[in-house]
């Protein structure tokens, strides 16, 4: 091993694309706008690498489930700071449903009292939340099935299957994700509901946040696993001895969470303002833009996974985001507008942004039929990019008023959200034998949790 590829060199790369954006945050330095883009971009860049490496290390002491589910929250930790943000601000702003329908939709948009801007940050956290949601599912989750596929020619990935036909080859999934599929199911379908109770209340937190918990609870009941495909940085820490490898996993998973908590908004913030410069609404950078570099730290993780040929662990990694954001992120945002509020209370929303749950939720349906025989195809997953992609390019031009469209920014938004449903529906339908499989899998991870013996005969083996 020449020295450049020790594992303790390639730590200390890392870590030294942090190094900038550590000195100006201790020293308070003031930076332009391009200037604090990039250097808080190399400092996600590296954290995420740290963060990589201390999930994997963790698999040797903890279920890979559980190390997983705190890489994801860690990795999209940035998007609960700015969601939290917003939904303070319209809490401490008086915004609730009965005040907001006292004010007119141009008075929300113009924010030029303390109400209608809380009217707004409601709005906008809503927003942030179903950008975030539908760019891990439209660019993460597709995006990294071909990434899988290209890369399997170099890495020999035992995951990929290549079969006859136009882009058929697809990215094969553990059985073990049933459970991750299974609860993701159900917080898909309790979304649904959520904008026909007025807003986000305390049932939603109650039902999501517990079955979040729920899902902890089992992840943490499974077996600890060994990985033959562990190599480089963490083989290297796996070999080491206690009490010194959970120590460098908590000092892993704790610089790298604190760099990416403390350089993803700014980072985010800067393309904002870059992005509003030239002329982007707001609203559609806080939809987008932003949410798209709080995800960077998970991409780039699942990135490093897969070309490592870990595209289980990646895409385990990319439905636990999911899960933990379709659950606790929707369940944390109203309790702190209720912080913020001084009561308990429900965060509004007005109906383009109930709108917005329901695609994303359908979205999310369609995704899980993709998902429900464990594969998915590069024909699948163009489909996912595809439809995520022309739903924003053509909202986009309707904002802009690029294109004379006989229908607005709602209808759009609820063409789509048939198109899913329709879609999603017809491949469950198809897939109906998969399904329950699924669940089947899932109960039998249940009846092991518990100390049962499992029914089905691959989770007997």
């Amino acid at each position: 091993m020449s020295r450049l590829s020790h594992p303790l060199v390639q730590v200390g790369g890392a870590v030294l694309l942090t190094v900038s954006w550590v000195a100006v945050t201790l020293l308070g330095v003031g930076l332009g706008v391009v200037a604090t883009v990039a250097i808080s971009g190399l400092a996600v860049l590296g954290a995420s690498f740290l963060l990589a490496w201390g999930a994997e290390t963790a698999e040797k002491d903890v279920p890979r489930a559980f190390a997983i589910a705190v890489l994801a929250v860690l990795a999209v930790a940035p998007e609960y700071a700015v969601d939290a943000l917003y939904a303070w601000n319209a809490g401490a702003g008086g915004a609730t449903a009965q005040a907001c329908a006292q004010l007119t939709p141009a008075q929300i948009e113009a924010g030029a009292t303390t109400l209608a801007r809380g009217c707004h940050d409601a709005n906008l956290a809503i927003a942030n939340m179903t950008g975030a949601n539908r760019i891990l599912i439209g660019i993460g989750w597709a995006g990294i099935a071909v990434f899988t596929v290209y890369r399997a020619a170099s890495t020999r990935d035992t995951a990929v299957k290549n079969r006859e036909g136009t882009l058929a080859d697809a990215v094969t999934l553990d059985r073990d994700i049933a459970t991750e599929i299974a609860f993701l199911f159900l917080a898909t379908g309790w979304a649904f509901l959520v904008p026909l109770g007025g807003g986000i209340g305390l049932v939603d937190t109650l039902f999501l946040v517990g079955l979040y918990v729920t899902y902890i609870g089992l992840v943490l009941k499974s077996d600890v696993e060994t990985s033959d495909h562990t190599v480089g940085v963490p083989k290297y820490f796996q070999q080491w001895s206690l009490p010194w490898r959970p120590i460098v996993v908590l000092a892993l998973f704790g610089y790298s969470g604190i760099l990416i908590f403390t350089a993803v908004e700014p980072f985010a913030h800067g393309l904002e303002e870059i992005g509003l410069r030239n002329g982007i609404p707001e609203f559609f950078m806080i939809q987008w833009v932003a949410p798209l570099a709080s995800e960077a730290p998970e991409l780039i993780v699942v990135t490093v996974l897969v070309n490592k040929a870990r595209s289980t662990a990646g895409f385990n990694a990319l439905i636990s985001s999911k899960l933990n954001q379709w659950t606790l992120l929707i369940g944390t945002i109203a309790v702190v507008y209720s912080i913020a509020l001084g009561g308990l209370g429900t965060l509004p929303f007005d109906a383009k942004q109930a709108a917005e749950i329901w695609i994303t939720a359908a979205q999310s349906y369609f995704a899980l039929a993709i998902l429900v025989n464990f594969e998915i195809s590069i024909r699948e997953a163009i489909v996912l990019f595809g439809l995520f992609i022309s739903q924003v390019l053509l909202e986009f031009a309707l904002i802009r008023e690029l294109l004379a469209l006989p229908f607005g920014s709602y209808e759009l938004l609820i063409g789509y959200t048939v198109l899913y449903l329709v879609a999603g529906t017809a491949l469950f339908a198809v897939r109906r034998q998969a399904l329950a499989h699924l669940f089947g899998l899932a109960g039998d991870a249940f009846r092991t949790a518990l100390g049962r013996e499992p029914v089905h005969e691959e989770l007997a083996d």
